[in-house]
């Protein structure tokens, strides 16, 4: 373990330390977490450290932000759960780090991202619930991740997102994107329109296909009518 004090404006490393990891369906990685001082937001984000840094190539870099409904507990009204599975096989594989930042609900918290679920389920969509309650489309700032990198001696990345504002942050504090690579699709009759609006609204470059299987949309439909 390393531990750093906090000096000058910028973020220093605080603690390095091993965390073994293994998900549900049996994925196993040796990951290294480090905590940081100096952070301009103060939340304890975490950089997560995965596979072989390949020398000359630039690390794959997940920024990553918390959803307990959906990296948790297996939310089907989001992606995020599966991003997350899916980015932890990726930087293991390829070498990088996993940015977890305490943004839930893309900045607004726990208890606002439910609140606006429940104006979802009235007929608005996810960035429209957030300006009735309110807040801006999104409160996210990436300052501290890129923070974050510049502790880590990270200067130049592939992002692993398809936010275009993600990597438009990155750069303008100072990180370099040298590509941006989309995670997969994983869309359900729960997300749907979810992951629509973040294509149409925000120009997410997700590939979705036409449509929801309509049979699985009207089991959903029947399962939410039980419920």
């Amino acid at each position: 373990m390393t531990v750093q004090p906090a000096s000058g404006t910028g973020a220093t490393v605080r603690t390095e330390v091993e965390v073994p990891i293994r998900t549900a369906d049996g994925f196993e990685a040796a990951g290294r977490v480090a905590t940081f001082h100096g952070l301009h937001d103060e939340r304890e984000h975490i950089a997560i450290q995965l596979g072989e840094l390949r020398e000359g190539e630039r690390p794959l870099v997940r920024m990553h932000s918390e959803c307990l409904t959906g990296d948790v507990f297996g939310s089907t009204r989001c992606d995020c759960g599966p991003q997350l599975r899916e980015s932890l096989e990726l930087v293991a594989a390829q070498g990088g780090w996993l940015l977890y930042l305490r943004q839930e609900g893309r900045g607004i918290g726990l208890y606002n991202k439910l609140d606006a679920y429940a104006l979802q389920d009235g007929g608005a969509d996810t960035y429209e619930a957030n300006r009735r309650l309110g807040f801006d489309d999104d409160h996210r700032d990436y300052r501290a991740a890129a923070q974050m990198l510049e502790a880590l001696g990270v200067s130049e990345v592939r992002l692993l997102s398809n936010n275009p504002d993600k990597q438009a942050q990155l750069e303008a504090h100072g990180i370099d994107v040298d590509r941006r690579e989309p995670t997969g699709v994983f869309m359900t009759a729960d997300n749907e329109a979810y992951l629509r609006a973040k294509v149409s609204h925000t120009g997410h470059g997700i590939e979705l296909p036409a449509l929801v299987d309509p049979a699985i949309a009207a089991a959903q439909l029947v399962i939410d009518a039980d419920d």
